[in-house]
């Protein structure tokens, strides 16, 4: 410890960032290149002081900045460490396992095909065409294909209803700026999608959170609160939502469906999931179809790069006004992509697609039932992540879990991200899919497994 100390000092009298930042940054930087190695004891906060010329308040802030990182934990008695690691599992040629970003599985079985009917359709096509402005929302026939696939979900569903656009994330977007103003208010579930926190806090929009138990946003707090602010909309993942994986329930649709049409305000049903399911719930949208903007994409049940949606708006008049507003802030979707969806759509190799995608998303929740069998989570047979509550007994909170398990390899979301009333649940999220295999999906979870298990507060006693 005391060569560290010495590099501590000068890079301490070099800097001009805060002290307290600065020793936490060095005790990281020492763990990283193993100069600081788990169970390693530091000194107290009047030696540190004492070596680094430093006051008992600042060193104080620089280990609670330190613990609150995840990099050491302190003892009553024993003093203060450097945290273990939990036996790991080496990752494959060293490298590492993304299970943050919710992407499908890739399955092998489709892949050819789709790369050969992509070639095919292009090889086809006139590509100056294709490289040219289109209309916009789609092309006539384009429309006609999106609304028959999105009757399924929206019973009569028109194309003068329907608009094809760059994926979910634009939608909302235009959709937000549409239904309010900087300064009024959105409902949404007390745990969304991160994307729409980050639009709201661009257009000031405030997002007031709505408790959910298992069957959904909670219906009184939901009429509580249309009675007590100005609410514009609701925003709601209502299928295998994201973070959570949790599906509202028919009766729970039909009751926020009633209180949205009491009280006027507009519903944003964003059902990126919606395709997984095999057994489908009606959507809030054919329940009311009159206030219901509803929104379909094949970027999260298909790949990311496929940034096509389909949004069914309340009407015609309605349909417009967000074009004008999409037109302003994505100018138009991409018509290669577009041309992609319609085809696979008329031919069916989107059903083949689909099919593939959930029988690998099948394999591997069994997977995760499996290796995390000590660690009940929340999940959807057909869908690609799970959500994984931290019990208090390990010791772990969601934050400091996956700073750890980045240092492991392996990427998974804390549950901040995802809260809307400032007081997350201590889980994680993590995605099963992308372009990870099986085996190194199996390989991620191991290291998820043990790190639970292992008691990283405990060190070795001191002989």
């Amino acid at each position: 410890m005391t060569q560290n100390i010495h590099h501590w000092i000068k890079r301490l009298s070099e800097s001009k960032k805060p002290a307290y930042l600065l020793v936490a940054d060095l005790i990281e930087e020492d763990i990283s290149n193993e100069r600081l190695r788990p169970r390693d004891q530091l000194p107290t906060l009047r030696e540190l002081s004492q070596f680094l010329g430093l006051n008992y308040t600042t060193v104080s802030r620089a280990y609670n900045e330190a613990k609150r990182r995840g990099l050491i934990d302190s003892q009553a008695g024993s003093g203060t460490y450097i945290k273990g690691k939990p036996p790991a599992i080496k990752l494959r040629d060293g490298s590492s396992i993304a299970m943050t970003m919710n992407m499908p599985p890739e399955p092998a079985s489709v892949a050819q095909k789709i790369k050969d009917d992509a070639a095919r359709i292009i090889s086809n096509s006139d590509i100056y065409d294709l490289l040219r402005y289109q209309d916009f929302g789609g092309t006539p026939e384009d429309r006609e294909i999106a609304a028959a696939w999105l009757s399924t979900y929206v019973p009569n569903c028109k194309a003068e209803n329907t608009l094809i656009c760059s994926g979910i994330h634009s939608v909302l977007l235009a959709l937000m700026t549409n239904l309010a103003r900087p300064g009024e208010t959105i409902c949404v579930e007390d745990l969304v999608y991160p994307g729409i926190k980050a639009i709201a806090a661009q257009l000031n929009i405030a997002l007031l959170s709505i408790p959910s138990d298992k069957d959904g946003p909670i219906v009184s707090a939901l009429e509580d609160a249309c009675k007590t602010s100005r609410v514009k909309a609701f925003y709601c993942n209502p299928t295998i939502q994201n973070p959570s994986t949790l599906t509202i329930t028919k009766h729970r649709r039909e009751a926020i469906a009633d209180i949205a049409m009491r009280y006027n305000i507009a519903i944003i049903e964003d059902d990126a999931y919606g395709m997984l399911p095999t057994d489908k719930l009606d959507t809030i949208a054919s329940i009311a179809p009159e206030i219901t903007w509803y929104i379909s994409g094949f970027s999260k049940c298909f790949g990311a790069g496929l940034r096509t949606a389909f949004v069914a708006a309340p009407s015609p008049r309605q349909t417009q006004r967000l074009a004008g507003s999409l037109r302003a802030t994505s100018v138009m979707s991409s018509p290669i992509t577009n041309l992609l969806v319609s085809n696979w759509i008329r031919s069916g190799l989107i059903d083949d697609m689909l099919k593939a995608i959930k029988l690998e998303s099948v394999a591997r929740v069994k997977i995760a039932s499996k290796v995390l069998d000590m660690w009940p989570f929340m999940s959807h047979p057909e869908g690609f992540h799970i959500w994984l509550p931290i019990p208090n007994t390990t010791g772990w909170r969601s934050s400091e879990l996956a700073m750890h398990l980045r240092s492991q390899g392996i990427s998974v979301v804390a549950s901040s991200a995802f809260s809307t009333d400032n007081n997350p649940p201590e889980a994680v999220r993590i995605c099963l899919g992308g372009p990870i295999s099986r085996d190194e999906c199996e390989n991620g979870l191991n290291i998820i497994a043990d790190t639970l298990e292992y008691p990283h507060h405990m060190h070795l006693q001191i002989m």
